[in-house]
């Protein structure tokens, strides 16, 4: 089972550094003061936790999952708010938008069964 959300997570931090990486690199965001070098930094920081999650069965990984899904999604939400995020203002129009809604949620919630999955089995062992 921890095997199966495993490869549910990786996909979900990969595909949200995808999306910033290409509104980064495609979509002017690299112009945007403060946004632009965060969505450099939430591409890269995606593919590492990705790595990690893989390589290292440890539950540190997984919370980086969990939080790295949990603050991009919260940021996301902010920025569709009327005042926006650090002068970024969205309205949820895009495929990227709804692909990054799901990828980041996706971290989050396979995150959060791996975590209890990883516990349990942990509890089993001692």
């Amino acid at each position: 089972m921890a095997w199966a959300l495993r490869v549910l997570v990786v996909p979900g931090l990969l595909g949200s550094a995808w999306v910033h990486y290409h509104l980064w690199s495609r979509e002017g965001f690299s112009d945007i003061p403060t946004i632009g070098p965060l969505f450099l930094v939430n591409a890269v920081a995606g593919v590492l936790i990705a790595v990690a999650v893989l390589l290292w069965r440890h539950w540190l990984p997984v919370l980086a999952a969990i939080g790295f899904g949990a603050v991009t999604l919260a940021a996301y939400l902010v920025s569709l708010t009327p005042n926006g995020l650090l002068g970024v203002h969205e309205e949820f129009r895009t495929a990227a938008e709804v692909w990054g809604v799901v990828t980041e949620a996706g971290c989050v919630v396979f995150g959060l069964a791996l975590l209890v999955v990883q516990r349990r089995a942990g509890a089993r062992r001692t």
